[in-house]
């Protein structure tokens, strides 16, 4: 599970936010991911990328939200792909909280695209402002995506856990989602499909005349960089460069694990 290839990183997001590790007596265990039916075409992916026996289940019940509602399950047994799977992040039992980017080199584009279409949502409000969104109890992961989406789109955001659930609800609208959409749903990338047309639609949305005009894009430069690493403080950097000291914090992590490259590289 090489995470640097797109499919395997868009996985391991997805497994994060909607999997389940389990582990059972001695060396027994098993990983899953319940999905609605709909959506099985995403666990056939994953089957296939695979090298381990697993199975696809479906399965009826009543929920609250249908009197009857068919879910896909897919379930991995093998111990060798839990331990690789494990090691790379994912925790057994509850992980909401706990689970982190990875500490090893990854495709970012695709692992935060994982993170969406398992715990995000993609569309258009009822008032017709599009919107991409994430949920997520994860500090690390609120702040990834936030690194991630400022890279893309030039828009920060300093989001704090709501009060009613403890959640992180990371939202973007109108050409920040617009942007953030057409870098994550690429042609021909690994995706749920319906967040995927989800996704297409945004790419026609047009500012009506009159409606004050988004900033733009605020990026990285070399010389930031520099400066970040020479202060070696988010706090201290977000002084001197004006950014928020969440958005040093991460870039400065980035720098050093070698998420970006250094000031001056090629």
């Amino acid at each position: 599970m090489d995470l640097t290839v797109p499919e395997y990183a868009y996985m391991f997001g997805f497994l994060q936010a909607d999997g389940h590790l389990s582990k059972g007596t001695g060396q027994k265990g098993r990983l899953t991911v319940e999905l609605s039916a709909r959506d099985s075409d995403v666990l056939r992916a994953f089957q296939r990328l695979t090298p381990y026996n697993s199975s696809i289940t479906e399965r009826t019940r009543s929920t609250n939200f249908a009197e009857t509602h068919t879910s896909a399950i897919w379930a991995l047994c093998a111990l060798e792909a839990r331990t690789r799977i494990s090691e790379l992040g994912l925790p057994c039992g509850r992980k909401s909280h706990t689970i982190a980017p990875p500490g090893v080199e990854f495709s970012g584009t695709d692992y935060v695209r994982g993170l969406v279409d398992a715990d995000g949502s993609v569309g258009f409000t009822g008032k017709g402002d599009l919107f991409v969104a994430l949920a997520s109890a994860s500090t690390a992961i609120t702040a990834y995506v936030c690194e991630y989406a400022a890279e893309v789109t030039g828009t920060e955001r300093s989001v704090r856990r709501n009060a009613r659930d403890g959640i992180y609800n990371v939202l973007y609208v109108k050409e920040p989602a617009q942007r953030l959409a057409a870098r994550l749903y690429y042609p021909d990338c690994l995706a749920l499909e319906r967040k995927r047309v989800a996704a297409d639609s945004l790419a026609a949305w047009v500012r009506p005349a009159g409606m004050r005009a988004a900033s733009a894009p605020r990026r990285w430069s070399a010389d930031e960089d520099r400066i970040l690493l020479s202060l070696d403080s988010s706090k201290a950097a977000a002084d001197a460069l004006g950014r928020t000291a969440q958005s040093c914090h991460l870039r400065l992590w980035r720098l050093r694990t070698g998420q970006v490259p250094p000031p001056g590289a090629d």
